[in-house]
């Protein structure tokens, strides 16, 4: 297999598959449309928490090249060219207006189910919890994809495609799934980062829904050593795994035990009911999507990790170092 591996999107997942690739002393490449080399420095050393030995058993090499290019992943004969060679292509893109999904996400995955085919890379993508939907209960890679809103729905068929693909021997692919982002460079595309800096400056902060129900935060880094590992195994490809996860916390504990990796006191945590986030949805499209998610926020929202854990061999970041490399990635 080749050790070239192209990364779609440079937000905080896609950096840190880069960097994860690189460590591994892959030639690493990470398309984005500006092609702008956003920086691996500040995510700091990325350890393999197997050892010094990678999934094979073989000595794992350092020291790998990570290049940038300009690339409109929604343009299939470019994404095409730049697969051409990879072992793997990582959709690691993320949208971030929800309103403009259903333009922006069926064209970036015909792309890349196109690339995929035609060059036959592994198409290793970066999903979420959303078409899993309400449940009662943990969230686990047994349960249907049964979303009501259109964003879970749309994702569930984009998966759902892939999956029929690779059924059909077209294409090897495979999706992780991780509960909300905390870690460097998640900012305000985090629950828990959105609120961090006006709380280390001693202020209270808002929060969404219930702040004392038992949430899983997912470290962006988990996810990468996830994703890679997905990719990379052939027992793997063909389902769904979700990213090995510490326990949940409350939104309250979350943001209270950041401040304390950096020596800050508690501060208020206030709370938006759901109510008033569905109120404010009737005039504000922004909130109209948040208010579509807001179970997750009303209820218990636990990750079920255990197959991941067994599978790969990987545990989560410990938790008082994911808040430490979160606090200093703001």
């Amino acid at each position: 297999m080749s050790d070239r591996h192209l990364v779609i999107g440079a937000g905080p997942v896609g950096r840190h598959v880069a960097a994860v690739l690189a460590e591994r002393g892959a030639d690493v490449t990470v398309a984005t449309r500006s092609g702008r080399d956003t920086g691996l420095g500040p995510l700091g050393p990325i350890p393999d928490r197997r050892g010094a030995r990678g999934a094979a058993g073989r000595p794992r090499p350092r020291g790998g090249a990570v290049g940038h290019v300009a690339l409109d992943a929604s343009d299939a004969d470019a994404l095409t060219r730049a697969t051409e060679g990879a072992a793997v292509l990582y959709n690691c893109a993320n949208p971030g207006d929800y309103t403009q999904w259903e333009r922006t996400w069926p064209p970036l995955m015909s792309a890349v189910l196109t690339a995929v085919e035609r060059t036959g890379a592994v198409y290793a993508i970066t999903g979420n919890l959303y078409p899993y939907g309400p449940v009662d209960g943990p969230m686990h890679e047994g349960l249907p994809d049964a979303a009501t809103d259109h964003k879970g729905i749309l994702r569930a068929r984009l998966w759902g495609d892939a999956l029929a693909a690779h059924r059909a021997g077209r294409i090897r692919a495979v999706e992780v799934r991780g509960s909300d982002y905390v870690g460097p460079g998640v900012g305000a595309n985090g629950h828990v980062t959105r609120v961090l800096p006006a709380a280390l400056r001693g202020k209270a902060v808002t929060m969404m829904g219930r702040t004392n129900q038992p949430h899983t935060f997912t470290d962006v880094l988990d996810v990468a050593r996830t994703l890679v590992a997905a990719a990379l195994d052939e027992t793997a490809h063909g389902r769904v795994w979700n990213v090995p996860s510490n326990a949940p916390r409350t939104q309250v504990q979350a943001v209270t035990e950041m401040l304390a990796v950096a020596g800050k006191p508690p501060v208020t945590v206030r709370r938006v009911p759901a109510g008033v986030i569905r109120a404010s949805g009737l005039v504000v499209p922004f909130m109209r999507e948040m208010a579509d998610m807001s179970y997750q926020w009303t209820r218990p929202y636990v990750l079920d990790d255990a197959a991941a854990r067994a599978h790969f061999g990987i545990e989560p970041t410990p938790w008082e170092e994911v808040c430490r490399r979160t606090v200093a990635g703001l």
